[in-house]
Order: C-alpha cells, then sequence, then structure tokens
C-alpha cells in the first residue's frame, strides 16, 4: 500500500460527508455509531452503513476509524462489547478511538482486530506518559490535546516510542475546557460532554459587571500553513479535522486545502490556493492558539461573532411576520441558512428552495419563539454547490451497488472484574490548596504545586493526601516530577493522580507502602476501568462525580476497587488553559438562566467554577452501605464578592446522566 503521511482524517456526521471526504482526497475517515459516540448530536451511521462504507474505503486505500470515544457507566459493559463484537465481524474497522480504559478492556476480550487510538478526551498531556501507555495499555495512537504548542508537540514526538503514532486538530471548533475536564453542561443538568451530549452552556452570553459577551466561546482552531512545521515531526501520523456535526461543503473544502498544504505546501501558489479553500469552508473566525509559542492567541475575541458560516444578510426593520432579505451572495437549492445564534430565542434553520441571485429577494418566515430583532445576523452555514453535488451523486451510485453480508449477532458477554473483597472504614478526606491553621476534620489533604514542600512542616508529609492537578503541560511536566519525587523521598504514602497517565512518573519512585489512588478527573465510572487501574498498581479510586445515584450505588457494589467520591464542595464546571482578557479572576459571571460563574488560576491552568457547591452528605448512609469509604470535602473558598442566590447542587444525583 502507498499511504501519505502524515494522514489527512477527515470527519463524517453523515453519508454526504462521507463522501465528499472521499472525493477530497482524505487518507483517513473517523465516523461515528448511533451509541457511545461523544457527537451524538450528529447523525452517526448503522453497522450495516458503516459496512459498505469501510468497503468503499479499501476500494481508495482509505482507512476508516470509528469513535466509541464516551464515558462507560456500569450498566453498559454488556451493550457496549457486544456492539463492539459485532462492529468487529461486520465493519472491521482499521481503528477504535475510545477515551474510557474500561472500552479498550472489552475490545481486548472481544478481539478487536483493529487499532486502538486514545482520544483527545483522555487528555494525555504528557511526553512521560506515551511510553508507558503502549507498554501498558497497547495503544496505537495517541491523539495530543489541542491547547500545545509546536514545542509541546516536538517535546511529545521525541518521548514518543517507535511502535506509537501521534496525531494533532490542526482545524475546527475549539472547547474553551481542556477535552475531559469539562462538566459545565453536565453539572447544569445531565447532558454530559463526555457522554456526547454537550449542550455548550459556554458558548451563552455571560454578563460581566452588568455588560453582556461570549465571555468562553472560542473561535475556531485554524492551523492553515503553519502545518508546514508538522512536516519536520514524523511522530505526528495524522492531521485531524474536527467536524462530524459539519455538512459535506465544509468536510470537502477543509480536507482539500490541509491535503494541499502537505503535499505542495512549500509553493505560495498551492498556499494562497489552500487558503482559498478555507476561506470558503463556512467556518467560525480561526485562531492559531497556543500552536506559536512566542505568538500565542487568545482565542476567545469579545468582539468576534463566534458562530460558524459566511455571513450574508441581516433580519431587516420593520414587521413581526414574514421579512424579506437581500442576501450579499448568490444562494443555491439546498443552501442551509442560520438566523442569529443557538442561544436566541429566534435562532432558526432555513433551508433555500431554489436559486436566489446576489441581491435578490428571499422571504423568511420566523419559527423561533419570538420574531428576529432588527439587525440579527443570518449565516449561510452549508451549501450544496453543483459540482461538489454531482460528485457526491457518483460515489453515492458507487456504494450502492456495494454488497455486504447481512448482520452478525453478537452472544459476547464481558468478563467483569471481582468485587473488592475487604471494605475499608468510612474516612473523610478534605482537601485543600493552602492547610489552615488548627485541627481538621478527618483527613488533611492539599493540592501539591512545584516548591511546596518549602511552606510545610516535614513532619506532616507523611500523613497528608498529595492531590496531583488534572492538567500537566509538556513545558512543565520536569518540575512536576521533581515536585512528586521530593514528596516521595520525603516520606510521602499517599497520593492522588487525576489522569491515569501520572502514574508514569512514579515508575522509579513508587515504594511498596505508597498509597496510590486515581482521582475524580479520572472520570471513572465502571468496573472494568477501575479493574484496569488495579493492574497498573492503584490502591482505590475517586469515582466521576458525574454519575447518578442509580450508577453510583452498582459501581460501588461492583468495584474491584476501594471507592470515593466527592461529597462537598466547589466542583469546577470545567478547567482551561486560556481566560479573555477582559476577565479577571473571582468576579461574577452571569448566564442568561441567572447561574454565576467565576474563574481562578492555579498555575497554567484556568478552573471556571460555579458559584453553588456541591453537596451529597445526606446520601452518605447509602453510599457506605454500597461500599464507598472515602468521602472528599473540596475546600476551594468563594471569592468575597461572589453571591449565588443558589442552593447546593446534588449534581446529577436525581437525574439521567445522558
Amino acid at each position: 500500500m502507498n499511504r501519505r503521511f502524515p494522514q489527512i482524517l477527515a470527519p463524517a456526521g453523515d453519508m454526504q460527508s462521507f463522501l465528499a471526504a472521499l472525493s477530497a482526497g482524505a487518507d483517513a475517515v473517523y465516523v461515528g455509531l448511533k451509541h457511545f459516540s461523544a457527537r451524538m448530536q450528529a447523525a452517526n451511521f448503522s453497522l450495516d452503513e458503516l459496512a459498505v462504507m469501510k468497503r468503499m474505503a479499501e476500494r481508495r486505500d482509505v482507512r476508516l476509524y470509528v469513535a466509541m470515544n464516551t464515558l462507560v457507566k456500569p450498566g453498559d459493559a454488556d451493550a457496549a462489547g457486544r456492539l463492539i463484537d459485532r462492529l468487529n465481524k461486520t465493519v472491521a474497522p482499521d481503528a477504535i478511538i475510545l477515551q474510557d480504559v474500561g472500552m479498550a478492556a472489552l475490545a481486548r476480550q472481544v478481539g478487536f482486530s483493529g487499532e486502538l487510538h486514545l482520544s483527545t478526551l483522555a487528555n494525555v498531556s504528557q511526553p512521560a506518559a506515551l511510553v508507558w501507555l503502549r507498554e501498558k495499555l497497547g495503544m496505537d495512537r495517541v491523539i495530543l490535546p489541542r491547547e500545545l504548542s509546536i514545542d509541546e508537540i516536538k517535546a511529545c514526538a521525541e518521548a514518543c516510542p517507535q511502535d506509537l503514532s501521534l496525531e494533532l486538530f490542526v482545524h475546527g471548533a475549539l472547547c474553551y475546557a481542556v477535552s475531559g475536564r469539562c462538566y459545565w453542561s453536565s453539572y447544569l443538568g445531565g447532558k454530559s460532554g463526555l457522554r456526547g451530549r454537550c449542550v455548550q452552556p459556554c458558548r451563552r452570553r455571560y454578563q460581566r459587571k452588568g455588560q453582556p459577551g461570549r465571555l468562553f466561546s472560542c473561535r475556531d482552531l485554524h492551523l492553515d500553513v503553519l502545518v508546514k512545521t508538522l512536516l519536520d515531526v514524523p511522530e505526528v501520523a495524522a492531521w485531524k479535522i474536527e467536524g462530524r456535526k459539519k455538512g459535506p461543503h465544509y468536510v470537502f473544502y477543509v480536507t482539500s486545502a490541509y491535503r494541499l498544504l502537505r503535499d505542495e505546501g512549500a509553493t505560495p501558489d498551492a498556499r494562497k490556493q489552500a487558503q482559498d479553500l478555507l476561506e470558503q469552508a463556512l467556518s467560525r473566525p480561526g485562531t492559531h492558539y497556543n500552536f506559536l509559542p512566542q505568538r500565542k492567541q487568545v482565542p476567545v475575541n469579545l468582539q468576534d461573532q463566534t458562530g460558524s458560516g459566511q455571513l450574508v444578510a441581516r433580519v431587516p426593520k420593520g414587521g413581526e411576520g414574514t421579512f424579506a432579505i437581500k442576501p450579499r451572495v448568490d444562494l443555491l437549492p439546498g443552501d442551509l441558512l442560520r438566523v442569529g445564534y443557538e442561544d436566541e430565542p429566534w435562532h432558526q434553520m432555513v433551508k433555500v428552495p431554489r436559486r436566489i441571485p446576489r441581491n435578490g429577494t428571499f422571504d423568511v418566515k420566523p419559527m423561533g419563539k419570538r420574531p428576529p430583532k432588527p439587525g440579527t445576523d443570518i449565516f449561510l452555514v452549508d451549501r450544496r454547490e453543483p459540482e461538489l453535488v454531482a460528485r457526491i451523486k457518483e460515489l453515492e451510485k458507487e456504494l450502492s451497488e456495494i454488497k455486504v453480508p447481512g448482520k452478525s449477532a453478537s452472544t459476547f458477554s464481558p468478563r467483569l472484574p471481582a468485587p473488592v473483597a475487604k471494605r475499608g472504614r468510612p474516612r473523610l478526606s478534605q482537601v485543600y490548596r493552602r492547610l489552615p491553621m488548627g485541627k481538621i476534620e478527618g483527613e488533611a489533604a492539599v493540592w501539591l504545586r512545584p516548591g511546596m514542600l518549602r511552606e510545610v512542616n516535614r513532619t506532616l508529609v507523611p500523613r497528608l493526601w498529595w492531590w496531583l492537578p488534572p492538567v500537566i503541560w509538556p513545558d512543565e511536566e520536569a518540575e512536576w516530577m521533581r515536585a512528586v519525587n521530593q514528596v516521595v523521598t520525603s516520606g510521602g504514602k499517599r497520593l492522588v493522580l487525576n489522569a491515569p497517565w501520572q502514574m508514569a512518573m512514579l515508575e522509579s519512585l513508587r515504594r511498596k507502602s505508597t498509597e496510590i489512588w486515581a482521582g475524580p478527573f479520572c472520570n471513572l465510572a465502571n468496573p472494568l476501568a477501575l479493574q484496569e487501574l488495579k493492574r497498573l498498581g492503584f490502591s482505590g479510586a475517586i469515582v466521576s462525580p458525574e454519575l447518578a445515584r442509580e450508577d453510583m450505588l452498582e459501581l460501588g457494589r461492583q468495584s474491584p476497587l476501594p471507592l470515593g467520591m466527592v461529597m462537598e464542595g466547589l466542583w469546577p464546571l470545567c478547567v482551561s488553559r486560556t481566560l479573555a482578557e477582559d476577565v479577571k479572576p473571582n468576579e461574577p459571571l452571569t448566564s442568561p438562566m441567572g447561574e454565576i460563574a467565576w474563574v481562578r488560576r492555579h498555575g497554567q491552568n484556568v478552573w471556571v467554577y460555579p458559584g453553588w457547591p456541591v453537596d451529597l452528605s445526606a446520601h452518605r448512609p447509602e453510599l457506605e452501605a454500597a461500599g464507598y469509604e472515602l468521602f472528599v470535602r473540596l475546600n476551594e473558598p468563594l471569592p468575597a464578592h461572589v453571591r449565588s442566590e443558589r442552593s447546593a447542587s446534588s449534581f446529577n444525583w436525581e437525574l439521567t446522566l445522558y
């Protein structure tokens, strides 16, 4: 086979986008199933559809990757395992993309024949973790965070073992939060981004000092011509384009642009042509974010609109009924227009039924809760130009002629671990940024930071729980390794790691007496994932605080490891690496629904908090009966100027985690 590297990896959320990716010359396409996909709002595919797509991709030497990159709940193992089994038999994709090590365990039990790619939602941000992930978990590829600079990418590449490849996003939507470290949508109502159900509360208008603005809504990542520097990093085997919710127009133009930049990017004419293609792709305004370390860009710009699409008209003055617009460009049959933004009451999508010439007249009937205000922006968000429609129709004909075997059943039943036999006594652990004066109820814990041991009495080191942060970036890994080394060599015996891969820092330090727990940011929610961590040397785990009551209790009964949970305190809406210039730490920010948020910096990370805590203390007896033994209270002080009218939250305890 004559595959090109780096691969141009295109998204496809529906069949037309898949065919557009093939037409544009993608080397690989990633897609989702109708279950266990982190883009559940996309149309996604059935197994029968994927089987046909795989055969068509094979004819063109194109790889097909299937995303099963959601958090796996306690009762999901049977359904997820059978789906992987049927996927393997019916489709045989080249790789599964996953974030949950429990899903990796299921794939191994099934005997999955393809590669395992660790999603960016798993948040592998440390170079030291790469060898560990290959040797301990058998990963074939790691998808790096979007927040990295080219220097940090090179540091990861230098640490990458020969039989592991790296994948990097080069274009598409940016989340404000670090991937895998966002609980915003879930905290406000059970729709978890880790389960593919995010409702994007970060895109809303928040008020700061009475002035509304999109304080957390990011522009898109556009590396465009800067990708030429990645050609010198052979370990980056794929340039990934985000956009499984996008249409075929976007997929075709962006894929074509990056293929051109890879193959002919050394010539000025090709670079200019690629930029022209990207301008036609109907994306949001773009940013290269942190890619250039000497010229970083804050992706949140309060002056920019952050909706995707090309501005083609504005709602005219007068009347509350049907209104006429005069588009600035030709509109084609099948073009899709968006009136306003998703969080506005008059937001709607409008399909263009016929060709409308530039400055012609097109009547729009309002369908939202309220008629749009005069001056509301109208965007072209997807289009159906005749040339692309013709190419897709030709491929559809070929697709219809491909025959594949019928559905294959699965009798797979996962091998679940035995529950832990011996439960410890219930105990309270109180986590602080700085230790308070005086006596502390329960066991004391602190968030570790470099240089912290200078502030702590050495006699306390063995008695404290030491918490590591949820994200450690490549450019700070060395100082964090020194900090962990100081704790362990000074007698520290209990550590909480907030990414499983942080265990790589302890490989040469760990002693038999050291107790290592997985923290709540490890997003642990099923017994197979807990079994994997037990195999890797963890002593216990603090489970995902997102879980609903039945999931939390079931996991307690199933767990092969001692368990803890976040019982009280301020749980973050998200952790980010960026902050809009006008947003100041510790000041109240109010959503359109009256929800209070505020931010605080800890090291390189920006933590966004709600104005009200989580409190599950009333349910402690029930949790103890289910086997939980460590109850965590997070002591993050509320800023003096933040006053919320909301009472404490039970998070998803009374809800279903979608």
